[in-house]
C-alpha cells in the first residue's frame, strides 16, 4: 500500500488529506471518505485502509481545514463537545460544492486515480456531505452511501431531503434504530423524497444499534457484527458501480 500525507489546494485553503491507494495494478477506482464529526483521526486511516486494500485509490480530506488542521475528538468532555459543533457549523452545502470541487481536480490530475469511476462515503455529519457531492457533480459520482448519516431531513433549504431529485446515482443509506440524530421520520422523509425522485436508492435499518455504530473505537457503540455488515455493503456497492466503467 502507498500513503500520502498531503494538502489539496481548495479555493479556501490547503486541506490536509490522506490519500491511500494499492502500490500496483492501478490506476483503480476513486472513493471519497468523508469524515465524521470527532474529525480526521487514526481510526478514519484505518478504515480508508481497508477500502484501499481492496483495489480503491481512497481520499479522506479533514473538512475542518479551513479553522484547524488536527482537530480530533479526544475526550468527550462538555468544553471538547462544544468546539466540535462550532467545527461542525462551519460546514455546508457551499463548503461541500468547493471541497468536493478539489478532490475532483486532485484525483483527475493523480497518475493512479481512475478519475472515470468515482464513488462517496459519509458517517455522521457527513451523511448530507454525501448527497450534496452527487448533486452538485452528477456526472461525476457513480454512487454514494451514507452510513449513519445525520440531520438528512430538516427544514433548511438544502436539507439532503430536498435536493435528491439532481442526485442521479445510485445511492445507499445505512440507518442505525437507535439514532437521536436521524430519527425514523426524517429517514421516512428521505424516502419519500427519494422515490419521487426517482433516485436509484436503499435505505436498511440496522437493528438494535447506536449512531456511530461502525467506529471500532466508539466505547460502548460499536457493534461488530452491524459494522461487517456495513463493510459488506460498501464493497458491494463500489463493486457493482464503480466496475462498470473501463479504464481508457
Amino acid at each position: 500500500m502507498i500513503e500520502h500525507h498531503l494538502d489539496i489546494p481548495t479555493a479556501d485553503g490547503a486541506m490536509n488529506s490522506f490519500v491511500v491507494h494499492p502500490e500496483e495494478g492501478g490506476p483503480f477506482p476513486v472513493v471519497l471518505f468523508y469524515m465524521d464529526a470527532p474529525g480526521k483521526r487514526e481510526e478514519l486511516h484505518d478504515m480508508a485502509r481497508r477500502l484501499a486494500s481492496v483495489g480503491y485509490f481512497v481520499v479522506l480530506p479533514n473538512l475542518y481545514y479551513r479553522r484547524t488542521r488536527d482537530f480530533w475528538l479526544r475526550e468527550r468532555t462538555e468544553a471538547a463537545m462544544a468546539h466540535m459543533y462550532t467545527l461542525m457549523a462551519t460546514l455546508g452545502r457551499a463548503t461541500t460544492e468547493c471541497d468536493t470541487r478539489a478532490l475532483l481536480r486532485f484525483v483527475d490530475a493523480h497518475p493512479a486515480a481512475d478519475a472515470a469511476r468515482i464513488g462517496a462515503v459519509g458517517y455522521c455529519m457527513s451523511g448530507p456531505i454525501v448527497v450534496w457531492a452527487a448533486a452538485a457533480f452528477p456526472e461525476r459520482l457513480a454512487c454514494i452511501a451514507s452510513i449513519h448519516g445525520a440531520n438528512m431531513a430538516t427544514d433548511a433549504p438544502d436539507s439532503p431531503h430536498r435536493v435528491v431529485e439532481r442526485v442521479r446515482c445510485e445511492s445507499y443509506f445505512a440507518c442505525a434504530e437507535i439514532d437521536k440524530w436521524a430519527p425514523p421520520a426524517d429517514i421516512l422523509a428521505l424516502q419519500a423524497a427519494l422515490k419521487a425522485a426517482g433516485t436509484p436508492h436503499r435505505i436498511e435499518w440496522y437493528p438494535g444499534v447506536e449512531h456511530g455504530f461502525v467506529f471500532p473505537l466508539r466505547a460502548g457503540v460499536y457493534d461488530r457484527a452491524a459494522a461487517e455488515r456495513h463493510w459488506e455493503r460498501l464493497f458491494s456497492l463500489f463493486g457493482r458501480t464503480l466496475g462498470r466503467v473501463q479504464p481508457g
